[in-house]
């Protein structure tokens, strides 16, 4: 079974009703991305951060749910060993049924420990004092250590993206959808992918790229409907 890498952005979740930050209106329209989306930030207001992504987790369990492109990626699974790659914080592909998602940028629904990193807890988690969706600095996990969101900041490295490399390097087929592709490091994985290497790339504004990128130029749910024709005709 070939192997299908699909890398994908902010645009596959925006349909979903998952507010990004260069959307106007929502939550990051209230504050500026690095008072609450970056190491800094969080240095110097970590309550805020708390807040602001307890918001996100409450608003994104309430209202959004995955649209017809995430389950378009789980049809794939039918035809291709599909392995996807996404920026995105939110959970969707997961709700959506994937089997297999590597998050570049960590997790809206996971809290790890500022002591250890390596413990992480699935919210909501009962080994946490606070329980719910919602925590704050007070919040420890079950050694007493403080936590935070399980999130990649602006200013911090991006520990997966070695491995988000190796799987483009290792794809027979790659799919990016619904990114600018001027998010750096993420936007740099499609020059992983090895000469020959079909690449499909589905956004309703697609930035520029070689000649020899299929480019579907749709919003993620019509691109990847498309993108199914293509490859399963």
């Amino acid at each position: 079974m070939k192997r299908l890498v699909v890398s994908t952005g902010a645009g596959i979740s925006a349909e979903s009703g998952m507010m990004t930050y260069r959307d106007a209106g929502g939550l990051w329209d209230k504050y500026p991305v690095m008072q609450v989306a970056s190491a800094e930030g969080f240095a110097a207001d970590p309550a805020l951060i708390h807040e602001f992504y307890s918001n996100m987790r409450k608003k994104m369990t309430a209202t959004v749910h995955p649209n017809a492109a995430h389950r378009g990626l789980v049809e794939l699974e039918k035809y291709f060993d599909v392995n996807i790659i996404t920026q995105n914080v939110d959970d969707l592909h997961e709700r959506a049924g994937s089997s297999h998602v590597l998050h570049l940028h960590g997790e809206l629904m996971k809290m790890r420990s500022m002591t250890h990193p390596e413990r992480i807890y699935q919210l909501p988690c009962d080994q946490l004092t606070d329980k719910g969706l919602e925590t704050t600095v007070e919040t420890r996990d079950p050694y007493g250590d403080p936590v935070r969101p399980h999130i990649v900041f602006f200013g911090e490295s991006v520990p997966e993206f070695e491995n988000a490399a190796r799987l483009v390097d290792q794809a027979d087929i790659l799919v990016v959808i619904g990114t600018s592709l001027v998010v750096y490091p993420a936007a740099g994985l499609i020059q992983y992918a090895r000469r020959g290497t079909p690449i499909y790339y589905i956004d309703p504004k697609p930035a520029s790229v070689p000649s020899w990128v299929t480019v579907i130029p749709k919003k993620a749910t019509e691109g990847v409907a498309e993108l199914i024709t293509l490859l399963t005709k």
